[in-house]
């Protein structure tokens, strides 16, 4: 085990945010970690766990151990008729997860092509995009305790799945450390274009039997058209979450914001597309100087160049005071601010 001190985490943070981790130790095995934590010399250090480092938002250097996770495999454990069971390493890539499961033939991650991040972080926000999110297709995960040094496996019911919410965010939140995420995956095809945009894309496409591989294409091209690439723009996908609000709250607002856009919740609540309500207060291409307001996904907040964390908090603050002023409707960010 090797830790490096005043170690730069420009790029390795997608909105290259310019600071430094006190310490930083790469995690390529179980046997890292474990000597990490019972190395007298570090514990009274914070720690960060690091995946893609693509849903983080960092306003200083980091007074602490940055963990890089770094472990790699993706090995078939068990399958029936209808399903196979894939065990992946948590810091294997996403997108290329997905695509390695379209290539075997495995089906029910098509709609999640090109989030960025690693397996390790999608039961921990529980992604999803286009009418899908990890929890649909989760089996279970192994852990490893940072107490107690065991691992621990947590099967669906166990992780608290919500909207871009799980236990890992709050009471297990820097408690575990992720080792591997199975998941449970279709033989056969199960196509879900229920999304708008998706659906639009492969009608003019034309395509007469609609494959995975083709929602995958059309989810990656759909993408690439909304959000800006992390590679040429600083920027951790969406900023905010979708506000979900009471429908009482949602037919007040319709008498005065005629086409507010929505969808249908549980319990009668409905989802507010939080792109539309940034939009209305006027935020969308909005610069000052390095931080701004994506000019075509105003849900996404950039850095130009060299813009500061704080920077973009402070960006992040204006937007939903303004959004909260014309609509009474409070943003929660989706991205991790240390």
């Amino acid at each position: 085990m090797h830790l490096f001190e005043n170690y730069s985490l420009k790029t390795l943070n997608t909105f290259h945010i310019d600071v430094f981790a006190k310490f930083f130790l790469s995690i390529d095995n179980a046997q890292d970690i474990k000597q990490f934590i019972t190395d007298k010399a570090y514990q009274n250090e914070n720690r960060l766990i690091l995946g893609g480092g693509s849903n983080l938002l960092f306003q200083n250097d980091f007074d602490g151990v940055v963990l890089k996770n770094n472990l790699k495999g993706i090995e078939l454990i068990d399958e029936d008729p209808d399903y196979v069971f894939v065990k992946f390493a948590s810091g294997e890539n996403w997108h290329e997860s997905v695509l390695y499961g379209l290539d075997k033939n495995w089906y029910g991650l098509e709609n999640l092509s090109l989030i960025p991040g690693t397996m390790g972080a999608a039961p921990i926000q529980n992604i999803g995009a286009y009418g899908v999110e990890l929890k649909d297709v989760f089996h279970e995960l192994s852990a490893l305790q940072l107490d107690s040094l065991k691992e621990k496996k947590y099967s669906r019911e166990n992780c608290d799945f919500g909207y871009r919410h799980s236990i890992f965010k709050t009471l297990l939140k820097n408690k575990v450390f992720i080792l591997s995420v199975t998941l449970k995956l279709k033989k056969e095809p199960d196509i879900n274009i229920s999304y708008k945009g998706i659906s639009e894309y492969l009608r003019k496409k034309d395509i007469q039997k609609i494959t995975p591989k083709d929602v995958s294409d059309a989810v990656i091209t759909v993408r690439k058209n909304k959000l800006p690439d992390p590679e040429v723009i600083g920027n951790g996908g969406s900023f905010f979450k979708n506000p979900v609000i009471s429908k009482n709250l949602f037919e007040k607002l319709k008498e005065k914001h005629t086409e507010l856009p929505h969808y249908k919740e549980n319990e009668g609540r409905c989802k507010i597309p939080a792109a539309y309500l940034i939009q209305e207060c006027g935020w969308k291409g909005f610069r000052s100087a390095d931080a701004g307001v994506h000019a075509i996904q105003p849900l996404v907040l950039v850095n130009y160049g060299s813009a500061t964390g704080q920077e973009l908090v402070e960006l992040s603050k204006e937007i939903r005071k303004s959004v909260f002023d014309k609509f009474q409707i409070k943003l929660e960010p989706e991205v991790n601010i240390i």
